[in-house]
């Protein structure tokens, strides 16, 4: 009996084995776990960005009454946008290309004829062949060094913006130059005061705008500030003196003076004869 109740400790009770039962294979089919889908990333092509709207169209501010236009027509062209020696700018185009009116306007001045001398350089031929407008804004435009003035253009006319003045050339000083229109804006004062003609007021941020479509930017407010600043009629302050030609000296074994060449203005039709006793070289 006690070697049988030893063997029944050892292995347990009767019909129970002493090690855990083991776990009955899984048979079948597990049941299903509801569970929601990943999403699927969409990834967005770089080349092909999303389509959007058209752009919405905005009309430039209208800034003044008037109306303007870009001096050069129908042709491509550049200019200078700052100061080099005088207020104004070099629109540089090829030549016989439209100088056009600014704003509506008349027509104040008009120069046929290219009278600028290398030899003398005056000051107020250096535009050579120019026409000037007064405009109803109460501007003066200036276009020079063209190479001819358009048929019917005479002081007192009336022009309208974008009517043709000329054709960009090279008269005056720019004869040794590329072919450029010479614009300044000033205000109205007599012939005799060229230095306010030939530009007293910037004008490039004014080009710049009616370039770019902003056609009512107007300098009238500038330009009557400064005129109420310095004057009507300005004193020169620079590019003012002419270059003096010096005669020579007649021999002093001849006493009769020697009478000068007849000699022919470029682009004009009268024949000037000088007499030294009366006029001398480089004056008339």
């Amino acid at each position: 009996m006690l070697l049988t109740g030893a063997c029944t400790q050892a292995n347990g009770l009767a019909g129970v084995g002493a090690k855990p039962p083991s776990t009955a294979p899984i048979t079948g089919t597990p049941p299903a776990t509801a569970t929601s889908p990943a999403p699927t990333p969409v990834h967005q092509s770089a080349g092909r960005p999303p389509k959007g709207d058209d752009p919405v169209q905005v009309p430039p501010p209208k800034l003044s009454k008037y109306t303007y236009a870009f001096p050069v027509k129908g042709c491509k062209s550049s200019y200078q946008r700052k100061l080099l020696v005088l207020p104004k700018t070099t629109i540089w185009a090829k030549r016989g290309c439209t100088f056009v009116a600014p704003v509506d306007g008349v027509v104040d001045e008009v120069n046929l004829q290219d009278r600028w001398s290398p030899a003398t350089d005056a000051g107020e031929h250096r535009e050579g062949r120019f026409v000037t407008i007064i405009g109803e804004d109460g501007v003066r435009y200036l276009g020079g060094h063209l190479d001819s003035v358009a048929d019917g253009i005479k002081p007192g006319v009336r022009v309208k913006a974008g009517q043709a003045l000329g054709k960009v050339g090279r008269s005056g000083n720019a004869r040794d130059t590329g072919s450029n229109l010479y614009f300044a804006i000033s205000w109205k004062t007599g012939p005799a005061f060229w230095w306010v003609r030939r530009g007293m007021v910037k004008p490039w941020d004014y080009l710049d705008a009616w370039q770019k479509g902003n056609r009512t930017l107007s300098p009238r407010d500038e330009t009557l500030k400064l005129r109420g600043e310095l004057g009507e009629t300005p004193g020169c302050t620079v590019q003012c003196s002419s270059r003096q030609l010096q005669s020579q000296p007649e021999p002093q074994q001849s006493q009769t003076p020697r009478p000068r060449k007849t000699t022919k203005k470029k682009d004009d039709d009268d024949v000037i004869i000088l007499n030294p006793t009366t006029a001398p070289l480089g004056q008339r």
